[in-house]
């Protein structure tokens, strides 16, 4: 395994950063000391969401990004926009109770339909289509898509819902290693380097500022205000919002430790034609619900981008491509030998129980722990920590009643002990 050595000033070699390199454009690295009302550390989705709903109110909003606009998860994810949060619903009613979860349930699909308005309103050019299919590799997992599909209806009021089975699944898939899929309609994706540069741009028209190669070092208390330092500036404001999410580091320690940094990997095949469309004739994207699950979709040029596994201990495959290729072939055997164009790895933040941790401490707020499910969680976050800002945190006391508890073993043992669990979890899935 290699850790992650892309350097902070240029993105790292993916499919997204090669399709998307006439839109890269460098911002300039803060010099001297800023003024603002807001100052938000991390120009990724949360980040962006949150700059965006409070620069619409007419707030002064500074961002610091140590590397580049969604250099990290926002612009090397998988690009699934999929509704809920990587823990599931029944987590969050366990711990508020069923109307509080409801009202969180609710946010989820609004910001569902916010990328879409989004998308539209700012004109961003993000290759978005609709659907997600959530697949069965097992037989005995079919029973979780039908008992979702109930309980959506039932209980969380959405009916939207279509399970696949066996006999028609080849029209949405064409892999013989699904059982089932259930098709959710409200979900879709989109290429998210475009879609972050396209917030970005949609921020800075607004007038946020955001500055690149500009990490924050440290924030102290100055009076009601907060200062924040970076290698050749600050920023002054009145309140500072935490997005870097596995990045914060020492900026914050008390929030990094409650996630852990998890790498996961990513291939994009050659063009495949007829070929490809042939592979996911929905045009939907696609995920499993083993534990270590598979994930992939079709790119608007026809390739397949499929991602998956995962590891607990900080580092990447030194060969991307290779460690992928089998998990690739054994969903579409139909590919054995296809020619892998790019792969690429990143680090995603969970948290000990996979529910987000969103809270405050003073005039601090943060947003974090999305767990590798974040397309959509982004986009509540944004709102919800906008509102409490500007005066309505009832959305954001939802979310500080939920428990995220620092990783057992601090940073030494936190990764061997989620290592050790996954492969319980993995080994069970095989047998």
């Amino acid at each position: 395994m290699a850790l992650e050595t892309t350097p902070l000033n240029r993105y790292p070699d993916s499919y997204y950063a090669a399709s998307a390199a006439d839109r890269l454009r460098e911002r300039p690295t803060l010099q001297g000391a800023l003024d603002a009302d807001v100052c938000v550390v991390g120009a990724g989705f949360a980040g962006l969401y949150t700059a965006l709903r409070l620069a619409e109110a007419g707030k002064k909003v500074v961002m610091l990004e140590a590397a580049r606009v969604g250099w990290g998860a926002s612009g090397r994810n998988g690009g699934q926009a999929i509704l809920g949060f990587s823990c599931d619903m029944p987590p969050i009613e366990a711990q508020l109770g069923r109307d509080e979860a409801m009202e969180i349930w609710k946010l989820v699909r609004g910001a569902a339909l916010e990328i879409r308005q989004r998308i539209a309103q700012h004109q961003i050019d993000c290759d978005w289509r609709d659907g997600h299919l959530w697949t069965a590799v097992l037989p005995r997992r079919v029973k979780l898509l039908t008992d979702w599909q109930e309980e959506a209806s039932q209980h969380w009021g959405y009916s939207g819902l279509q399970l696949i089975d066996k006999p028609q699944l080849r029209d949405w898939v064409d892999s013989p290693r699904y059982q089932a899929a259930l098709y959710d309609p409200e979900a879709g994706h989109l290429h998210p380097l475009k879609y972050v540069l396209g917030l970005t741009a949609a921020a800075e028209r607004l007038g946020v500022s955001i500055y690149e190669q500009s990490a924050a070092i440290s924030h102290q208390s100055q009076g009601d205000r907060v200062v924040i330092t970076t290698a050749q500036g600050s920023v002054r404001c009145d309140t500072l919002v935490l997005a870097a999410n596995v990045y914060l580091g020492d900026f914050d320690r008390d929030r990094s430790r409650r996630i852990l940094p998890v790498g996961t990997f990513m291939v994009a095949t050659e063009p495949l034609g007829e070929r490809g469309a042939k592979l996911v004739p929905s045009g939907a994207c696609v995920t499993d619900n083993q534990f270590v699950l598979d994930y992939f979709r079709l790119s608007q040029d026809g390739r397949l981008l499929f991602g998956g596994g995962c590891t607990y201990l900080g580092g990447m495959p030194r060969d991307i491509k290779a460690a992928m290729r089998p998990a690739l072939e054994k969903v579409f055997p139909q590919l054995k030998g296809v020619q892998l164009d790019y792969g690429w790895g990143g680090l995603i933040d969970c948290t000990l129980r996979r529910t987000p941790d969103f809270g405050r401490r003073g005039n601090v707020y943060w947003a974090q722990g999305f767990s590798g499910h974040g397309v959509i969680p982004t986009c509540v976050a944004g709102r919800v920590l906008a509102e409490a800002i500007l005066g309505d945190d009832t959305q954001l006391k939802r979310f500080e009643k939920l428990s995220n508890p620092p990783f057992p073993g601090g940073r030494l043992l936190a990764g061997p002990m989620e290592a050790a669990g996954k492969f319980f979890y993995r080994m069970r899935d095989l047998f």
